[in-house]
């Protein structure tokens, strides 16, 4: 028995360390890090919830661990032939059925109230203040600002001999998803060759990119920096190469980066109209 209650210990010292341990170890947000235990520190509401009903599931989890084992050890010590040579006749107990059946119930009852609201939380659009498309490609995504004229980003992983101080392996990009805080972005998201998928842990965001489909997420980055996710379907020999990094910037900073890339764009345009009009004559 003494072994059962050290059992217990242990495994509720252990659901509580790993309560803990996924943000008092956190290096960097919006990444994995080496030696990281739990989910990347959040940066979004939907991702607060989806933390918070991770580790109210833990607690559940644990406690049902801690009594059916310790149920297996009563059994085993005390109902063995040696310790009980004379068992019981009983074949009914209508307490006990009803109570391992109504207990599960509830349990489960428990677990889908919360479940419920975080999945019409994640589906269920709030109005948008900034829609961007994202598109998978193989083996890169394309970015598209439908609110703010016709800017358009191609985003490709940075290679390992280019990367500059500070910029992860595998996770930087040539050019980042750029978005203000505190603002709702919603993304529609699709691809134009395979499935893919849309991804960034610190939001709580994954949805497939479908060829010929739209489907949508959305977001509130509740902090600036840079946030990183990689594509996580399988869609080709490049899958592990594709990778997202948001930078999320404030709304004044957004703002003047909307005003450059339109500047450019309308720089291009101008002289796309200019080389037409000399070929023409």
């Amino acid at each position: 028995m003494r072994f059962l209650i050290g059992f217990g210990l242990f495994a509720i010292a252990l659901a509580g360390g790993h309560l803990d341990g996924g943000f008092a170890t956190a290096a960097f947000a919006g990444q994995p890090h080496d030696g990281g235990l739990g989910f990347q520190p959040s940066a979004a509401p939907v991702m607060d919830d989806i933390v918070w009903f991770h580790d109210f599931l833990l607690w559940i989890i644990t406690i049902i661990v801690v009594f059916v084992t310790a149920l297996l050890g009563i059994v085993a010590l005390r109902f063995n032939r040696k310790s009980n040579p004379n068992p019981s006749k009983t074949t009914h107990n209508t307490l006990l059925e009803v109570a391992w059946t109504v207990i599960p119930v509830m349990i489960l009852v428990v677990i889908a109230i919360p479940s419920f609201r975080l999945l019409y939380k994640q589906v269920v659009i709030p109005e948008a203040e900034l829609t961007v498309k994202a598109v998978g490609y193989q083996w890169y995504w394309g970015y598209e600002y439908p609110d703010h004229g016709d800017i358009s980003i191609i985003s490709n992983m940075i290679p390992e001999d280019q990367l500059q101080p500070g910029q992860p392996r595998l996770l930087a990009a040539d050019y980042d998803l750029v978005v203000p805080v505190d603002t709702t972005v919603r993304v529609i998201v699709t691809a134009a060759d395979v499935i893919h998928a849309f991804a960034v842990p610190s939001f709580g965001v994954k949805i497939d990119a479908i060829p010929g489909r739209l489907n949508e997420t959305w977001f509130r980055a509740e902090r600036t920096g840079m946030f990183y996710g990689q594509c996580s379907e399988l869609c080709g020999t490049r899958h592990a190469f594709m990778p997202i990094s948001v930078r999320v910037v404030t709304k004044e900073e957004f703002d003047a980066w909307v005003a450059q890339e339109q500047a450019a764009l309308g720089g291009g345009k101008l002289k796309l109209a200019e080389a037409g009009a000399a070929e023409a004559r």
